[in-house]
C-alpha cells in the first residue's frame, strides 16, 4: 500500500484565527488564536516530515492564515524542500504587497472564497461589510504577481440558484479554478440548513452540463459531493482528469493547527499527532487503522459497499459519519477508538441505487 497510496495534496489549518466569522466553518475559527497551535519550529518539524513521504501540494490554511505572522517564512520553507505550496483564504487581506510577499515565498496558487457574485450577499455571509470588494481586491492582486487564483464557492439554499454567475465572475476576475463545496455538518457547519439530495443531484448534473460544454475555461471540481464522478461517467465523460470523488486517506490529508492529522477537514478523527515523538507523519500516513480502512473499499457499508461506482466515487466519508448518529457543533476532534459515527457508512446523500435503478 505504501506506493499506491501516496499524499498529493494537504491541508494544514495553520490557526484558529481569523478576521471574519463564517456560518459554515468546519473549525469554528474566531479572533483569537489557541496558545497550542504549531509554533515556527513545529511547522517547519511537520514540513519536514510531510517531505519524507512525498511531495504534495501543500495548503496554507485556517482560520485565515494571513493572519499567522510567519506564513511568509513557512511557505519558503515548504517551497524550498520541494512541496507545492499553496494557500486558501478569505482574500480579504491580500495587498499588492501581501501577494508580492506570497509570490518571493514561493505560494503558487491563491484559493478565494467568493459566495455571491452579489456584493451584499457575499458580505452577509461573511459577516463584514466589504468583504466581496477586498476578495476580489486580492484576487487581481495576486493575478499582477503571476499568483494562479482558484475560486472556492460553498453551496447552500441561498446562492443556490446563483452558481453559474459566480462561475462567470470567477472566469471574468481571471481565476482559472472553481471548486464547488457541499456543506458537510461538521463545525459550526451543523447549524445551517443544507440543500436536499434532490437539488444537491440537480446542482452536480448541471456544473457537468457546463463543464462538458466547455462553457467556461475553468477548471472546474466538485468538492465533498464524490458522487460527481458518477454522474460524470453516465454523461459519458472523460473522468480521467479528476483523480478519485473521496480521496480522503488515499491521496489527501489534513494537518489541525495543534498537530493533529485527521483523514479530511470535515472527517475530525484524530489519527496522531506530529509533536509526539514517537510518531512521526509517515508512521500516521501509513500505518494508521482508519486510513487503511479508508484504503480498503471492500469495507464501505450500505449500497456504496456494493456500487459500481465505489472505485471512483466512495461516497463521502464526512458525511456519512456526520449524519450517522453524530455530529458535532464545536467541531473539535475525536479519537478513533471512541467512534460516535460510521465513516465507513454509506454516503446519506446519494439518492443512486447501485445498478442503475431508481437513479433519481
Amino acid at each position: 500500500m505504501e506506493h499506491r497510496f501516496l499524499p498529493r495534496l494537504i491541508s494544514w489549518n495553520m490557526t484558529f484565527k481569523c478576521n471574519l466569522h463564517c456560518p459554515h466553518c468546519y473549525i469554528d475559527a474566531n479572533d483569537r488564536a489557541s496558545r497550542d497551535e504549531l509554533s515556527t519550529e513545529e511547522g517547519k518539524m511537520l514540513i519536514d516530515q510531510i517531505a519524507e513521504v512525498s511531495k504534495p501540494i501543500l495548503i496554507l490554511s485556517g482560520g485565515e492564515p494571513l493572519m499567522r505572522e510567519d506564513v511568509f517564512e513557512l511557505a519558503q520553507y515548504a517551497s524550498n524542500k520541494g512541496l507545492i505550496v499553496a494557500m486558501g483564504t478569505n482574500g480579504t487581506l491580500i495587498t499588492d504587497s501581501v501577494a508580492a510577499e506570497l509570490k518571493a515565498s514561493g505560494v503558487r496558487a491563491v484559493a478565494i472564497s467568493i459566495d455571491s457574485s452579489v456584493p451584499e450577499r457575499h458580505d452577509a455571509f461573511r459577516g463584514l461589510k466589504g468583504a466581496w470588494r477586498r476578495a476580489l481586491d486580492g484576487i487581481a492582486a495576486c493575478r499582477a504577481h503571476g499568483i494562479s487564483i482558484q475560486v472556492n464557492t460553498t453551496v447552500t439554499q441561498q446562492n443556490y440558484n446563483e452558481i453559474e454567475d459566480i462561475m462567470a465572475l470567477a472566469e471574468k476576475e481571471g481565476a482559472t479554478a472553481f471548486h464547488l463545496f457541499f456543506l458537510v455538518p461538521t463545525g459550526r457547519g451543523v447549524e445551517m440548513k443544507d440543500i436536499t439530495p434532490e437539488m444537491y443531484e440537480r446542482m452536480l448534473e448541471e456544473v457537468l452540463d457546463m463543464v462538458a460544454g466547455a462553457k467556461y475555461k475553468l477548471d472546474v471540481r466538485p468538492v465533498c459531493a464524490p458522487q460527481f464522478m458518477r454522474i460524470a461517467s453516465q454523461k459519458g465523460m472523460d473522468v480521467r482528469r479528476w483523480t478519485r470523488g473521496c480521496i480522503a486517506g488515499l491521496y489527501y490529508c489534513r494537518i489541525y493547527p495543534t498537530g493533529e492529522v485527521t483523514p479530511c477537514p470535515y472527517l475530525p478523527l484524530n489519527l496522531g499527532n506530529i509533536r509526539d515523538p514517537d510518531t512521526s507523519f509517515k508512521d500516521i500516513w501509513f500505518k494508521s487503522p482508519v486510513l487503511n480502512a479508508l484504503r480498503d473499499f471492500d469495507r464501505l457499508g450500505g449500497k456504496c459497499g456494493v456500487c459500481e461506482y465505489r472505485d471512483i466515487c466512495g461516497g463521502c466519508r464526512a458525511r456519512a459519519y456526520g449524519l450517522s448518529g453524530f455530529v458535532d457543533f464545536c467541531g473539535g476532534l475525536h479519537a478513533p477508538e471512541e467512534l460516535r459515527g460510521d465513516y465507513l457508512a454509506e454516503e446519506p446523500w446519494c439518492p443512486y441505487i447501485p445498478g442503475g435503478e431508481g437513479k433519481n
